[in-house]
């Protein structure tokens, strides 16, 4: 068939018809801009697709003798460059980006587990990891269970003969409870287990699991690691790639893709991570012992507190990165709880964490509204219960507002 620009008689070739004479298209013709000089800031690429010269040079890329990207859903260039940054914090190389830290930990439990494994999980997962141990993995065929973190035998008595893997946060949601981690290392060690850690509290700025023992660490990159609640995303490394190229595949077949610009906003986002991390660590000591002091407040949760049960713990893992998590119990349940959020209208009540602002949540009315009552209080979560998320403001502007809130609250 011929092409024929309009007005071309039959029997005109390409070639006999003048190049001016066809018509112009905006349309995919018009090639990317060459330069001598490269951007300063990260380009951001939304491209879902990605075209090759020849389908020997497509073989090439899923061969693995060439690199490149064919389908954003396989991965893209914002997604690498800051999987690559996330790496370099945990000393690690290969990590993934997934669309949210709750893609992250599907994809390491559905990509590494399969009927008739056990998973053993430390009971004070972040919510949503809890209902997917306790209602979705058991539809596959994975057993699970839980068990206290802090508690080396407790642990050690709920290892299966079938155990595949323990999931833990080094530090608990939302009762910062500090797990016995050379122990549970141990114990993944003597069982053949996989230890997967969820270090989104923690960060890497305050704890590197794979440095003591760790074989999978995950994230909610969505929380301090891009630090403006302006992204949804996850991130995922393991030490040993067969079991990153199973979360990997299980990831590109459920789609748990992450998007372009969240990828280069959390970059951007992550520049200060380090800077926001200490001074909002900084802020959440000093918090912590203003609230201890409060008529309303019956008891403060800060690991680098004295008073807290897991200090010396912490203190030996952690060294003096505490964090800047704080929790806090107030005498009066949910109508003081009311009082507090109302008189603070400044400090942002929302179930989230991580935010460059101070942010509070009420663990009762979100992340763990799921659990009975009853379970609630097994974990030590009453009405009464904050969770503190402390952000960089000046620490006196801070002392103020929850000032106000624990007047109210009595």
């Amino acid at each position: 068939m011929h092409l024929l620009p309009k007005g071309g008689t039959i029997g005109q070739t390409l070639t006999e018809v003048h190049m001016s004479d066809i018509p112009k298209t905006l349309v995919r013709r018009t090639p990317w801009p060459q330069s001598a000089s490269r951007p300063v800031g990260t380009p951001l690429q939304p491209s879902v697709v990605y075209a090759s010269d020849s389908p020997d040079a497509l073989d090439a890329q899923y061969d693995g003798h060439a690199s490149g990207y064919t389908y954003a859903r396989e991965g893209h260039p914002n997604a690498d460059v800051l999987a690559q940054k996330i790496d370099m914090l945990e000393g690690v190389s290969g990590g993934i980006v997934l669309g949210s830290g709750m893609a992250a930990v599907s994809a390491v439990l559905m990509g590494l587990l399969g009927t008739g494994d056990h998973v053993l999980g430390a009971d004070q997962l972040y919510g949503r990891s809890l209902r997917l141990m306790a209602e979705d993995l058991p539809r596959f065929g994975v057993e699970t269970s839980l068990a206290d973190p802090t508690d080396a035998a407790a642990m050690r008595a709920a290892i299966q003969p079938n155990t595949r893997m323990i999931l833990v946060e080094l530090v608990s949601n939302p009762t910062l409870r500090v797990a016995d981690f050379e122990a549970i290392r141990a114990l993944a060690a003597d069982v053949g287990a996989l230890l997967v850690v969820d270090n989104t509290f923690t960060t890497p700025r305050g704890f590197r699991p794979f440095d003591h023992g760790a074989d999978v660490v995950l994230h909610s990159v969505t929380k301090l690691l891009a630090g403006h609640s302006d992204v949804t995303l996850g991130y995922v490394a393991a030490r040993d790639k067969t079991l990153r190229d199973k979360i990997y595949t299980l990831a590109v077949t459920m789609g748990l893709t992450p998007s372009p610009f969240d990828c280069w906003l959390a970059e951007r986002g992550l520049y200060s991570f380090e800077l926001r991390y200490d001074r909002a660590e900084e802020n959440a000591a000093q918090l912590a012992d203003f609230l201890a002091g409060q008529e309303a407040v019956k008891r403060v949760l800060y690991p680098g507190r004295a008073d807290h049960p897991d200090h010396t713990r912490a203190a030996a893992l952690l060294g003096a990165r505490f964090g800047n998590m704080v929790s806090f119990e107030l005498h009066g349940g949910r109508t003081a709880a009311n009082a507090f959020t109302q008189a603070c209208p400044d400090v942002a009540f929302a179930p989230t964490l991580g935010d460059i602002g101070t942010t509070l949540s009420h663990p009762a009315s979100s992340s763990h509204r799921a659990l009975t009552a009853e379970g609630r209080a097994a974990l030590g979560i009453s009405e009464g219960f904050f969770r503190v998320s402390v952000g960089v403001e000046p620490i006196e502007l801070l002392k103020q507002e929850f000032a106000k809130g624990c007047i109210a609250a009595l």
